[in-house]
């Protein structure tokens, strides 16, 4: 299981790193089209759209590796103040309540990115993509986000009973 995660840990630092470089590839765009509109010619039209959809797309790339890193949304306020093992099994509960949510999006992304796929939806902005390679995804990467769940839940079975440091408190 401990080289599983360090190979799962591996994809995700991949993926953190795609993420990244759209960060910059959006930069560089935004950049040049305020540059080519200030010069006096038309910019770059399409660059607020794919902005949009970088920004997505490096939510979803980014996310699985925050849960893993202890970075993601957490307050633990109460977890600090309840009795050890009442806090880990409110960490189990959390834990649980996030792969079950995961496996629903997994779910219906999935639903929602074959009916588009299967309907021939297109999206008409700016640029004209076919609507099932924006939502294709989210259920990827919730599938991503309910593993690493799964290996939390690993983690927290092996290890010390009691509240997860692995996150940024304000105690």
């Amino acid at each position: 299981m401990a080289r599983l995660g360090v190979l799962y840990g591996r994809l995700l630092e991949g993926l953190m790193a795609i993420a990244c470089l759209l960060v910059l590839a959006m930069m560089l765009m935004i950049v040049a089209d305020v540059f080519l509109r200030n010069a006096g010619a038309q910019g770059l039209a399409w660059s607020n759209e794919v902005s949009e959809d970088i920004l997505y797309l490096v939510t979803l790339l980014s996310a699985p590796w925050l849960l893993r890193q202890g970075q993601h949304i957490r307050v633990d306020i109460l977890l600090k103040a309840l009795p050890r093992t009442l806090a880990w099994g409110m960490e189990w509960i959390g834990d649980l309540i996030g792969l079950a949510c995961c496996l629903y999006f997994v779910w219906y992304g999935t639903t929602v990115t074959l009916a588009s796929y299967a309907a021939g939806s297109i999206s008409i902005k700016t640029l004209v993509l076919p609507e099932w390679w924006l939502l294709a995804p989210m259920p990827i990467a919730f599938a991503l986000f309910g593993i690493e769940f799964l290996f939390r839940m690993h983690r927290l079975a092996v290890g010390e009973r009691g509240a997860r440091d692995e996150a940024v408190s304000a105690a």
